[in-house]
C-alpha cells in the first residue's frame, strides 16, 4: 500500500512514524533522494491503513505492507515525485512482491482503500511507469462501458461509500488528469478497461 507522508519534511514524518504516542506507523519510508528507511518489520502490523477496504476485506493494517513516500502532500505543497525516489519505490516494491503472494492488482494507493478520507499518493504519482515494471496495474484502453459501479466494485473499491469520493479515487489512480468525481463516458470506459485488466 503506497502513501505519501503529507508532512513538510522527511525528518518530521519519520519522527512521527517512530513515536509510540502517535499511533501511526509504516513499514518503510522512501525519501526524495531514494534513501529507504525500514521502521517496522514486515511480519509485524503497522498502523498505516486506518479505516479501509479492498476487494471485500476491511481494516487492512493486518493484511498489508505500508510504504510511506516522502512528499509534502496536498496540504503542504504537493509536488512531483523525483526520479531517484520513484526508482527506490520500484526496487522496494519489486523486492516485497518477490517475497510475498501479492497480486499486481493489489498494489494500491491509500486513496484506493480509503477514498472518503485520503488522496495519497495522489494524481502526480507515476502509476503507469510502475505498472510497466510489474508493480500495480495500468491501462489506457477504453472498454465498452457497462455498469460502472459493478466495475469499480470488481476492481476492489468500496462502492458503499459516497459516490463522488469513490469515483475521484479511481480517477486519481487511473485518470489522474480527469478528477471530476463524476461518471462520464471516459471514466466509465476506463473503469471497464481496468476491471478487464485486473481480472485477466
Amino acid at each position: 500500500m503506497l502513501h505519501y507522508t503529507g508532512m513538510p519534511t522527511a525528518r518530521a514524518a519519520i519522527e512521527l512514524l517512530k513515536s509510540p504516542g502517535a499511533k501511526v506507523s509504516a513499514h518503510y519510508v522512501v525519501d526524495e533522494d531514494g534513501a529507504v528507511f525500514s521502521l517496522v518489520p514486515e511480519e509485524k502490523r503497522a498502523w498505516h491503513a486506518g479505516v479501509s477496504y479492498w476487494r471485500g476485506r476491511r481494516m487492512l493494517n493486518d493484511a498489508s505492507i505500508g510504504v510511506e513516500i516522502v512528499n509534502p502532500g496536498h496540504e503542504w505543497g504537493y509536488r512531483p515525485f523525483p526520479p531517484a525516489q520513484m526508482r527506490a519505490v520500484l526496487a522496494l516494491s519489486q523486492d516485497i512482491l518477490a517475497r510475498h503472494a501479492i497480486a499486481a492488482r493489489d498494489v494500491v494507493a491509500h486513496s484506493d482503500i480509503a477514498p472518503d478520507r485520503k488522496q495519497d499518493p495522489g494524481e502526480l504519482f507515476d502509476w503507469p511507469w510502475l505498472a510497466a515494471e510489474g508493480v500495480g496495474i495500468w491501462t489506457e484502453a477504453a472498454a465498452a462501458p457497462g455498469d460502472w459501479r459493478a466495475d469499480l466494485a470488481a476492481i476492489g473499491y468500496d462502492t458503499a461509500l459516497p459516490e463522488p469520493d469513490v469515483i475521484r479515487a479511481f480517477q486519481r489512480h487511473f485518470l489522474p488528469r480527469h478528477l471530476t468525481g463524476a461518471i462520464d463516458p471516459l471514466t466509465a470506459a476506463r473503469a471497464a478497461a481496468v476491471r478487464r485488466r485486473a481480472e485477466s
